[in-house]
């Protein structure tokens, strides 16, 4: 069965894995093994802080890996559980999803113990660790296929006061924007089940094309620090860096490939544009002689995220469109 090997509840800062037996060609015994510290120094809060929910995205390990090699008790009032690859895996295959089962870890919640590896680790994660924590922060970038402004990311709730909680704290996170959406669908998401339960969840989209930068790797890991010193967790002073709001509750701003071909952007990242505006080309791939096709925006706003792929599909992501509202301050 799934085991956790590094204890919780004991003062220190301790090692060990999520240990998922996994009986494979090359090891009859063998077992999947998630790294995770933890770091307990007295009474307070818990946070919950993972990394590589998708295994092309960067920025989360980086910050979570920084964190854990300068954190030490001394500086902890609570407690802190840190993954840096929760989809280790696929982290190490640079792959979305598992290469084990295929599952994306983002649509496998609440899991099964009885399930498929990924299906696992996300039932351990449900069961056993979101319960223990007050925040929850899981790091995200566009991975392989799309790229972003970075953004710290609040979801719109139907309970007011969780609402706010969780607003307020990605807007501690102190990306350079702070962004406010509905998910197009929550189902098998971790966000879901940290907010099911009742927890402060704070996502993020901090870059991609399936790599990081010296900007975004920064972004991700100030912003590691500024949550948890503003639960007061981490015994540091709290200090905002100006952020700016950015609504992603329009679903008209999401706009989707029909055709497929290459991909020509006439946008880029941070630009403003109108509505009907061409946002990009699309070439047949054999055609020469064809029209290209166009995508154009479905309403006015800012170029949030665009898809980074030279070859585009119909149903791809091709660009999100959101309104800057201004300086973010706190709800």
């Amino acid at each position: 069965m799934t085991s956790l090997t590094v204890p919780l509840n004991q003062p220190g800062k301790h090692f060990g894995h999520i240990r998922i037996p996994h009986s494979a060609d090359d090891s009859a015994w063998g077992h999947v093994m998630i790294p995770v510290c933890v770091i307990n120094n007295g009474t307070g809060p818990t946070a919950l802080i993972t990394g590589a929910n998708h295994g092309d995205e960067y920025e989360g390990p980086i910050a979570i890996r920084r964190f854990m090699g300068v954190a030490e008790p001394s500086d902890i009032q609570g407690r802190v559980i840190l993954i840096p690859t929760l989809n280790h895996p696929a982290f190490m295959a640079a792959t979305r999803n598992s290469p084990i089962d295929s599952v994306n870890m983002n649509r496998a919640f609440p899991g099964s113990p009885s399930g498929t590896i990924t299906q696992k680790i996300a039932a351990h994660i449900n069961d056993h660790l979101i319960p223990e924590a007050d925040l929850v922060l899981d790091f995200h970038s566009g991975g392989k296929t799309l790229d972003f402004l970075p953004m710290a990311i609040s979801h719109i709730l139907d309970d007011a006061e969780q609402d706010h909680r969780c607003a307020t704290a990605a807007r501690a996170f102190s990306a350079p924007y702070t962004a406010r959406l509905r998910e197009i669908d929550d189902t098998g998401m971790l966000d879901g089940a940290a907010e099911r339960a009742g927890k402060t969840f704070v996502t993020t989209e901090l870059g991609g094309a399936g790599t990081t930068n010296a900007q975004s790797a920064e972004i991700a890991y100030q912003g590691l620090r500024r949550v948890l010193a503003f639960h007061g967790i981490f015994c540091t002073n709290y200090a905002p860096a100006p952020s700016r709001a950015l609504d992603l509750s329009d679903p008209t701003g999401f706009h989707f490939a029909e055709h497929r071909g290459l991909f020509d952007p006439q946008v880029s990242l941070g630009d403003t544009v109108e509505r009907h505006q061409r946002l990009a080309h699309i070439y047949h791939p054999e055609d020469l002689q064809s029209v290209p096709k166009a995508i154009y925006a479905q309403r006015p706003g800012l170029i949030a995220a665009r898809h980074v792929p030279g070859l585009i599909k119909p149903g791809d992501c091709a660009f999100v469109t959101g309104t800057d509202t201004g300086p973010a301050g706190f709800p």
